[in-house]
């Protein structure tokens, strides 16, 4: 959710064009170097984000094939039993090997019979099969580096030594890039991938998932929510990207001070806010037809995210009318601004990150004599900290609460705009500054959410755990998490030995 859901300027004078069309190329390099961040986070607190994301595309591939299987086995004969159905799910495997599947890049590895019911299906990442293609922490440091010194070259030696402008210096960037990529290098092969990833994962936003012939929609699975929720925070790199294609259809002549030159902008900023609300809506259906009593939670979902389309769109109203008018209207926008802000604020940490759903545990305890110690004192009663966030924080009290403070403060960057004029020296720095805040704040987001995503994967599978293996899920207590430890290829691997949770804390 961006922080400052307004629409930018696209008229005006001075060096803001030049900013204006560096900043999203900019702003999308230091979204590549936060990402390296949560990956180098994630694999020092062992969190399994590979399997965290894929689990549910994995899943829907097996119900795929299980389907696909049990009508194969019904035409050939319609008085088979249950264990022939499952004799032709194996068949459907080939032998235990499904070849990759071609939107996940995920090498499927089939299960028997007997171990249906067991997690011992692991999947093998891209990496595995094509070496020198595994995403690690210093490679996309390195790339973003490379991006943004290559983003400030190429205007230099575009404008300075060739003569252009800053118009078809930023084409000349993005041209850069392309070839760059293109060229088949096996140093750059895992940049080709991960492209391909991206563009796999932005085919499936639009992905009708509709319910045909009466039958339920096909849920939308964490990866797309996760990539979603990641484009609304790059709302004004929509909005710069529509601004370009006005500027570049336009070229060489100006951008005419028209409705409609508002309004195109505006709405390819408002695309990632209207996808992520059709993704709610869709789960809002599924839940419907599994009878789900919490499919309420979708419907607030997707007003949380109207909430984001409303001041975005009565900031584009008031640049089509006059100063006098658009000042009056500045009060209400900064009401849909806080409101907004709280909203999705509170969305954050009860529903995105499973923190301060009983705010009162600490009073409670206290109450029934079980008080608990302050963060930091060694005892083996509960910290207060744990009592009110979350039982199990992976990456510890202090950097979580630190996380919960830094995004509350960051949900309100949007104040800035109150002393523009003397912390910034135009509107357009003002402008990429609170880009950049926003995707950093996007970016420690994005730790507690699959941390807890994959907190609530574990507990799932442990509901439907059975035999010897759900004997190990039961040693653990509800309040603690299944240690989901991987090796750096990421491969899951539920045969190795299991160590203790508090192994993993220290």
């Amino acid at each position: 959710m961006s922080s400052t859901q307004e629409v930018g300027s696209i008229f005006g004078e001075g060096v803001g064009p030049a900013t204006a069309m560096l900043r999203s190329p900019t702003v999308i390099i230091a979204s590549i170097g936060l990402w390296g961040m949560n990956v180098y986070f994630f694999r020092l607190f062992g969190i399994n984000y590979v399997r965290v994301l894929h689990l549910d595309l994995v899943k829907e591939k097996e119900a795929m094939a299980g389907t696909k299987s049990s009508s194969s086995q019904t035409n050939k004969n319609n008085g088979s039993s249950s264990a022939e159905l499952s004799d032709g799910k194996e068949q459907f495997a080939d032998n235990g090997n499904v070849p990759p599947d071609s939107r996940t890049g995920i090498v499927m590895i089939g299960t028997s019979g007997k171990n249906s019911d067991e997690e011992s299906t692991p999947f093998t990442p891209y990496s595995m099969d094509h070496p020198g293609a595994e995403v690690t922490a210093p490679k996309l440091f390195f790339l973003s580096f490379f991006l943004l010194a290559l983003l400030h070259l190429t205007p230099y030696v575009w404008i300075h030594w060739l003569g252009g402008d800053i118009m078809t210096a930023v084409f000349a960037f993005y041209g850069s890039v392309a070839v760059g990529i293109a060229v088949p290098l096996p140093s750059t092969r895992w940049v080709r991938h991960i492209l391909m990833v991206v563009l796999q994962r932005a085919a499936e936003l639009i992905n009708p998932r509709c319910a045909c012939n009466g039958t339920m929609p096909r849920p939308i699975p964490f990866i797309d929510v996760f990539f979603a929720d990641g484009m609304c925070s790059l709302s004004k790199v929509f909005f710069d990207w529509g601004m370009l294609s006005l500027i570049a259809t336009h070229y060489p002549h100006p951008v005419p001070a028209s409705t409609h030159s508002i309004v195109i902008p505006s709405l390819v900023a408002a695309l990632p806010y209207l996808i992520r609300a059709r993704q709610c809506i869709i789960m809002h259906t599924v839940g419907r037809y599994k009878n789900d009593p919490k499919r309420y939670q979708h419907t607030l979902n997707t007003i949380k995210y109207l909430t984001s389309i409303f001041p975005l769109s009565l900031s584009a109203f008031q640049k089509t009318v006059s100063i006098e008018a658009a000042e009056k209207l500045e009060p209400l926008l900064l009401l849909l601004l806080a409101v907004n802000a709280f909203y999705a604020l509170t969305w954050d940490i009860v529903m995105d990150w499973g923190m301060l759903s009983d705010p009162t545990a600490v009073l409670a305890a206290s109450v029934v004599g079980e008080m608990c110690v302050p963060t930091g004192v060694a005892n083996e009663k509960k910290q207060c900290a744990h009592a009110m966030l979350r039982p199990r924080l992976r990456f510890g009290v202090l950097a979580s609460t630190g996380i919960l403070i830094a995004d509350a403060v960051l949900r309100f960057s949007w104040l800035l705009r109150f002393c523009e004029t003397s912390l910034f020296p135009s509107k357009d720095v003002f402008v990429l500054v609170t880009q950049f805040l926003e995707v950093f704040r996007r970016a420690i987001w994005n730790l507690l959410r699959v941390e807890w995503e994959q907190s609530k994967q574990t507990k799932a599978k442990r509901l439907e755990q059975g035999g010897e293996k759900g004997k190990v899920f039961e040693a653990y207590s509800d309040e603690e998490e299944f240690p989901l430890m991987t090796n750096m290829s990421l491969q899951l691997q539920m045969s190795a030995p299991i160590r203790p949770a508090s192994v993993i804390r220290s």
